[in-house]
């Protein structure tokens, strides 16, 4: 039997990504999300938290990721949890808990903030003309009732 290990979460950049290189060249890249939930008591009272997830990227998304992304930024990140440890200079055995992500999507159109940085309009994008190609396909298909299921 398979086993599932994935995570989806769509939340901002709590700081500017880290993009690092091991000595073979491969890139690495780590940021931290910031979800939010909000809820209301038995009594009444609104309450907030908000989780924060360690972020890791390989390879050529970690260099998408630390050339795209800034802190404030809203994303979706899928990938797969991971869990390891490692000992501190003093020996202390360290736990870390970390989604390591195989897709990114930037949900807003333009950063946060003072930046000069620059992200085409969706509009512009090789995966927003997909999507509305996609789309007219769609609009343009001939609903008959042998379609409808039920």
């Amino acid at each position: 039997m398979k086993s599932l290990n994935k995570v989806q979460l769509i939340g901002n950049l709590t700081r500017d990504p880290e993009l690092k290189y091991t000595p073979t060249g491969t890139a690495i890249c780590s940021f931290t999300v910031a979800t939010n939930r909000s809820w209301t008591t038995d009594t009444g009272e609104k309450k907030e938290e908000a989780d924060f997830t360690r972020i890791v990227a390989w390879q050529k998304l970690a260099e998408i990721c630390g050339n795209l992304l800034k802190k404030g930024r809203k994303v979706y990140v899928e990938g797969r949890l991971s869990n390891r440890s490692y000992q501190d200079k003093d020996g202390v055995t360290k736990y870390i808990s970390e989604v390591v992500i195989n897709d990114m999507i930037l949900l807003d159109s333009k950063p946060t903030g003072d930046s000069d940085f620059n992200v085409p309009e969706p509009t512009e994008s090789p995966v927003a003309e997909e999507v509305e190609k996609k789309e007219k396909v769609k609009e343009e298909e001939e609903v008959t009732a042998d379609d409808i299921p039920f």
